[in-house]
């Protein structure tokens, strides 16, 4: 009998080392969550927080599909290990998530709103409250939800100094007016100071047209505003959903005298750039990345 009883004390004790203790409060879009302790099974619900996962050292049981890719980004696809795909940001399969058996859930409010009693209901659930603008936002949320927030302070530091360091080396360059361009099928974007790009092209110092100098998302526009996209330089990137209008629209607008006649490609300064670098990935891993391609289209170290 005493036996038994101890048998039955340690299997107890065995199951709650094993499982993570709701310890921790954080403060997310939704309120106040109890997250565990020490998360071991994390399901990532968006592009920009598979990105902070990773560079936190975290690799999720699951995550949402990248937006183009199969099923993820070329840039991070060898990093995601055993990860399950979960259907998109704004398709998630909840029947996969709860199968995945996750002991925290990273979502966004934006996109998931609706669906947020469903997951609360798998697993505690952090929300972080806009995608678009500045990653270091949720970046810092989804640290602390996961306990890891002085292991983000030195990525953010990494960070802070790869832009410095650039800043430098680009010098009078910064005095450039950067137009940025967007093509998606049926329509033509003009990125402005909040996005993703409209973000760290700030941080780095660059300035921008007055049209975009603007602290909004975008203006969202057709080919009628092709001179209302013009720069000292320009840097565009394409968006297609696989059916090749994204695309067709990008070589309409390249090839039409309009464009033609802009400052920036009458100067050759034009420049075609990922679409998942410079937006759509929208985390810490693909802003580092985009560094590295504004030095290089610099020419710059």
């Amino acid at each position: 009998m005493h036996r038994r009883l101890l048998l039955k004390l340690l299997s107890a004790f065995s199951l709650a080392l094993a499982t993570p203790a709701l310890a921790r409060e954080v403060a997310d879009a939704m309120g106040t969550v109890t997250v565990p302790d020490n998360p071991q099974r994390v399901v990532v619900l968006t592009n920009e927080g598979t990105e902070a996962l990773l560079a936190l050292g975290v690799v999720p049981v699951g995550a949402a599909n990248s937006w183009v890719g199969d099923p993820w980004w070329d840039h991070i696809e060898d990093r995601m290990g055993d990860a399950v795909p979960v259907g998109t940001e704004s398709a998630v399969n909840l029947e996969l998530v709860a199968a995945l058996k996750p002991d925290l859930i990273l979502a966004n409010k934006q996109r998931h709103e609706e669906i947020y009693p469903q997951l609360t209901a798998i697993a505690p659930t952090v929300m972080s409250a806009e995608l678009r603008g500045d990653w270091k936002i949720n970046f810092r949320l989804y640290a602390a939800a996961l306990g890891l927030e002085e292991k983000a302070a030195e990525a953010i530091a990494d960070y802070d100094r790869a832009v410095a360091e650039l800043s430098a080396a680009l010098g009078d360059h910064l005095k450039e007016k950067v137009s940025v361009i967007r093509f998606l099928p049926g329509q033509i974007r003009i990125y402005q100071l909040d996005s993703f790009s409209g973000v760290l092209l700030k941080d780095v110092g660059f300035d921008r047209p007055d049209n975009q100098k603007v602290d909004a998302f975008a203006i969202r526009t057709g080919k009628e505003s092709i001179p209302d996209m013009d720069g000292d330089r320009i840097f565009h990137f394409t968006y297609d959903t696989g059916d090749g209008q994204g695309h067709a629209l990008a070589e309409e607008v390249l090839s039409d005298p309009l464009w033609q006649s802009l400052s920036a490609v009458q100067a050759g300064r034009v420049h075609a750039v990922s679409d998942a670098i410079w937006n759509t990935a929208g985390g810490i891993l693909a802003a580092r990345l985009m560094l590295e391609d504004i030095a290089r289209i610099y020419g710059v170290e």
